[in-house]
C-alpha cells in the first residue's frame, strides 16, 4: 500500500499525519497538531502539512466530528464544511474517506496493546461486543459491534442524547442548562471542556460553592478554563473545582453505564478522549465505576464488565485501518 493521509479533525485541534503498512503494523512517517480555529477549513489545514512533507500518496482517510451523509459533514463544533470530493480534486487524490471521529477511533481501539490502557474494572472479559466514550471538546461515543470473527465500529451521535439527572441536585443542574441552552441539554453539554465549566459555573451562580479570586486569573493564564478547574480540583485547593470534577466523572460513569446497558459490551467498555488521561487519578478513585454500576437489578452485571482508559490517541491508525479493511475487501 503507498502512504495514507489520515487526519482526526476536532473542535480544539486536529491532528494529520502519514502512515505507511510495514510489517508488524503501521510505521508514522510524519505527524502533526494543528489548533483547528486557526484555519478557515480542513483543506487549508491539510494544505499546511503537505508543504511540510514530501509524499506519493493517493488515498486519505479523515475522522470528522460530526455524522457524514453523502461523503459530506458539516462539523458539529467548527465551522467547517467538509466534502470528500472537493478534498480530493484539490490535492489531486483518487479516494477520500470521511467517517465519524469515533468511529475512526473504534477502528484504532481494536490494536491497542496492554501498556496503552489502564483498567478501571478488570470484570469478566469475553468475545463480544465493545463500546468506546469520549469525552473532549465534545463527547462521541460508538459501538464496535462483534460478529464472531471481529469488530465493526458503527459511528453515533450519542453524546447529544438528552442529559437524564438523577437527583436533586442534576435536576437543579438540568433547569440551569435549559436556561441557557433551551430546552434540549444533551450529555454533550456536561461531559466535555466546556461542560466541565458549565458545571462549575452552576455550582457559582447557584451560591452552592464559592468562587476563589484566583480562578480566573489561571484560567486566563492556562488558556482553558476546563483544564484550570481540573488542575486546582487536583491541588485540593479550591472546593468548587474538586466538586466540578466530582460531579462530572459522576455523570460520566452513569453515562458510560447508561451506553453499556444498550449495547452489553462483553469485550469492555472504553474511555478515550483526551480529557480521561489528565484525570485519571479521580477515574481511578472508585467514583465512575459507582456511578456506571448504579443501575438498580442490573448493577452486577455492569459491575462484571471491564472498563478501561485509553491512553493514547487511536483515531489516526484507525483511520487507517478502515482503508486497509476496506482495500481488503475490495472497496
Amino acid at each position: 500500500m503507498k502512504p495514507i493521509l489520515v487526519a482526526d479533525a476536532g473542535a480544539t485541534k486536529t491532528d494529520i499525519g502519514l502512515l505507511q503498512l510495514k510489517e508488524g503494523g503501521w510505521q508514522t512517517l510524519a505527524e502533526q497538531r494543528y489548533v483547528s480555529k486557526e484555519y478557515g477549513d480542513l483543506g487549508d489545514l491539510i494544505e499546511a502539512f503537505t508543504k511540510e512533507i514530501r509524499t506519493n500518496m493517493s488515498t486519505a482517510a479523515i475522522g470528522v466530528p460530526g455524522p457524514v451523509t453523502d461523503d459530506r459533514c458539516t462539523t458539529t463544533n467548527l465551522p467547517w464544511d467538509i466534502d470528500a470530493n472537493r478534498i480530493a480534486a484539490r490535492f489531486g487524490l483518487d479516494r477520500v474517506h470521511l467517517l465519524n471521529d469515533l468511529e475512526a477511533a473504534a477502528f484504532g481501539i481494536v490494536e491497542l496493546t496492554c501498556n496503552e490502557l489502564v483498567v478501571l474494572n478488570e470484570g469478566n472479559p469475553r468475545p463480544g461486543h465493545r463500546v468506546l466514550i469520549a469525552a473532549g471538546s465534545g463527547l462521541g461515543e460508538a459501538q464496535l459491534y462483534w460478529d464472531g470473527k471481529r469488530h465493526h465500529p458503527i459511528a453515533s451521535e450519542g453524546g447529544h442524547a438528552d442529559f437524564a439527572p438523577r437527583d436533586d441536585m442534576e435536576i437543579d443542574l438540568l433547569r440551569y442548562l435549559q436556561g441557557r441552552f433551551g430546552h434540549h441539554v444533551s450529555y454533550e453539554r456536561l461531559l466535555s471542556g466546556p461542560g466541565l465549566a458549565n458545571i462549575y459555573n452552576f455550582l457559582k451562580d447557584t451560591g452552592l460553592e464559592s468562587e476563589p479570586a484566583w480562578i480566573s486569573e489561571r484560567a486566563n493564564e492556562v488558556g482553558d478554563r476546563a483544564a484550570a478547574i481540573s488542575a486546582a480540583a487536583f491541588d485540593g485547593d479550591c472546593p468548587i473545582c474538586e466538586r466540578a470534577l466530582e460531579i462530572f466523572v459522576s455523570i460520566y460513569g452513569a453515562e458510560a453505564g447508561n451506553l453499556a446497558l444498550k449495547c452489553l459490551p462483553a469485550g469492555g467498555l472504553y474511555i478515550g478522549g483526551g480529557i480521561a488521561p489528565k484525570i485519571l487519578a479521580k477515574l481511578l478513585d472508585g467514583t465512575f465505576m459507582h456511578a456506571f454500576a448504579d443501575k438498580g437489578r442490573f448493577t452486577s452485571l455492569l459491575s462484571d464488565m471491564p472498563v478501561y482508559v485509553v491512553q493514547s490517541g487511536t483515531a489516526l491508525r484507525g483511520a487507517a485501518n478502515y482503508v486497509r479493511m476496506l482495500e481488503a475487501n475490495g472497496g
